[in-house]
Order: structure tokens, then sequence, then C-alpha cells
């Protein structure tokens, strides 16, 4: 096992995933005191780092796009010493740092582990519930609703509504902007049936971060939900499979065949030498239905009442 134990923390790998563990000095960024322990698995790793400097270095890990819901609720604009994927490494113990590297990274070869972008969180986020005092009100969640308590220094129109519970069902995504320089920052809800934003001001779905040495913390809040939302990788959910009288089209028997107009494939009039293109592709639709048949994905049932379907077309 390599690891690595400093003050700001200690990794280790085993092979199969890398544990974080934050230190207790009170100089260690709250968000990552309130992360606790992470264990990452090698699967969401895209790659990892030592960068050495003069009186210290720095651990840095590199993880796949869409693998941790921090980082898709942030999106690059965590503070540096917030981010929990970062160990601040002293010049003398730079050799271990450059030993758990080559681990890491040779077990990334070994397991061919792509670097491409996830489709799922590998993940699970912060736990919850969840409640964080700053800015403009006290945000909570249950996993189920949030929760937005104003303060005193909430804008007044947007306090006189009172506390606002968003349901997680009516949520849309969220946005989590720091506040930068002069510019204040925001953790916005934006449901699906919301119109245009407000400023976040008077938005009664924002609270409005001011940069204070807790707002960082609101991001675990939007890390926890977007872990609830559906994935922005994840492949859209498919419709039912078309069950036989919705697959082939029930055509006219009888007397009534002689005055329909001729099915060619694509809607249109059938005319004359169009009867050969129809047989072809009957039969062609034969041949689809049994593979579907064979695959599993028609029953014996339904691939019997679409062969028969198919048959009285002949």
């Amino acid at each position: 096992m390599a690891e690595i134990t400093q003050r700001d923390g200690a990794w280790s790998f085993d092979g199969g995933a890398i544990r974080i563990v934050p230190g207790r000095d009170k100089s260690v960024n709250p968000v990552r005191q309130s992360l606790g322990e992470l264990t990452v698995p090698l699967g969401a790793v895209a790659g990892i780092a030592h960068e050495p400097g003069r009186k210290a270095g720095r651990l840095r890990l590199k993880l796949r796009e869409g693998a941790d819901p921090l980082l898709q609720a942030t999106r690059g604009k965590l503070p540096d010493a917030a981010d929990p994927y970062q160990l601040s490494v002293e010049a003398d113990r730079s050799g271990v740092a450059e030993y758990l590297v080559e681990e890491v990274r040779r077990a990334l070869l070994l397991d061919e582990v792509p670097s491409g972008p996830c489709d799922r969180y590998l993940l699970p986020g912060p736990y919850v519930p969840l409640s964080v005092s700053a800015g403009d009100a006290t945000v909570s969640f249950d996993g189920e609703r949030i929760r937005l308590e104003w303060n005193w220094k909430t804008e007044e129109s947007k306090k006189s509504g009172g506390t606002r519970t968003i349901r997680l069902a009516d949520l849309e995504a969220v946005e989590w902007h720091p506040a930068v320089g002069l510019d204040n920052g925001h953790l916005r809800f934006r449901t699906a049936r919301a119109g245009a934003p407000a400023a976040p001001k008077y938005d009664p779905h924002t609270v409005v971060l001011y940069g204070f040495r807790k707002d960082p913390l609101t991001a675990l809040v939007a890390a926890a939900v977007t872990a609830r939302l559906p994935h922005p990788c994840a492949a859209p959910a498919t419709a039912p499979a078309a069950g036989p009288a919705d697959t082939v089209p029930a055509l006219p028997t009888g007397d009534q065949q002689s005055g329909h107009t001729a099915y060619n494939g694509q809607g249109a009039p059938g005319g004359a030498g169009e009867g050969d293109a129809d047989h072809d592709i009957l039969l062609r639709r034969l041949r689809e239905l049994g593979d579907l048949h064979k695959s599993g994905v028609l029953t014996e049932e339904e691939f019997t009442a679409a062969k028969q379907a198919v048959l009285r077309r002949f």
C-alpha cells in the first residue's frame, strides 16, 4: 500500500481505491472537514500528479468528468483550499508523493481505466441531511426537499414570501457560483416551472453569497442535490417496447381490401410493380421479429401475435 500523511490530511492507495482523510488541524478548510473521509474508486480517476515546490509541493488528483457530484456542481470554481483532491506536500516528503503517483498510474494502465467522461456518478456525494448558514439564508436538504430560511441580510421583498421549500422532484438544475472580488456569488435552485430567474438578491430560489469563510460549504448542498438529479451524460430513458398491435398496423380483410390503398412501407399510395416491394418488406419484417424473439425482446405470445399480423398481409 502507498500512503502519505501531511498536516492537510492523508492519502492512501490499496490498488483499487484512493482513500482521502482530511487533517484535523484548524487550518484545514471547513469544506474538507465537513466532507470527511472519501473513498475514490480507481475507475473514477483520470490522472494524478505531484507538483514539487521550493518549500512545499502538491499532490493533485484529477477525476473523470461526471464522476463526482461535487466537481459537477462546482465546475472548477471550488477554491484550492477547499478542494479535497489536492494535498499540500512538504519538500522532504516528495519522494513518498512520487511513489504514490507511480503506483496509481501503474494501476490505471493495468486496469485500462478510461479517461473520458462518466455516464453516472461514481462517488455518492455529501451525506444528508445537510444544513448550512451562509449569505442571506440557511439552506437545508434532507434528500427530498430543499428549505431556504431567510435572515436579517435578506432583501425585504424576497423575505416577505417566507421560508421557501422546493421539492427535489420539481428541480431542474443547481447553479453554484462563489463570490469573486467585489461580486457576490450565489446558490440557485432552478425549477422546471420557473421562468427567467430574477437577480439573486430578489430571487426566492437563490441564496446570495458574500464571500465569507463558510460560503463554500453551500457547495456541499449543491453537490448533495446534484447527486440525486439525473446525470447529464446518462442515456435517455427508452420508450416502452411497442406491442404487436403498434408494431404491425392491421390491414382491412376480405372485400374491404379491394378499395384500400396499398401499403408500401412509407405510407404512400401503392402503384404498379409495388407488390414485390411490399412482399420484400414483409419478409424483412418477419426476420426482424424472429431476431427480436431470439434475443428475448419479444415474448413467445408477442412474437406469435406479431408474426400472424404480418402473415395476414401477404
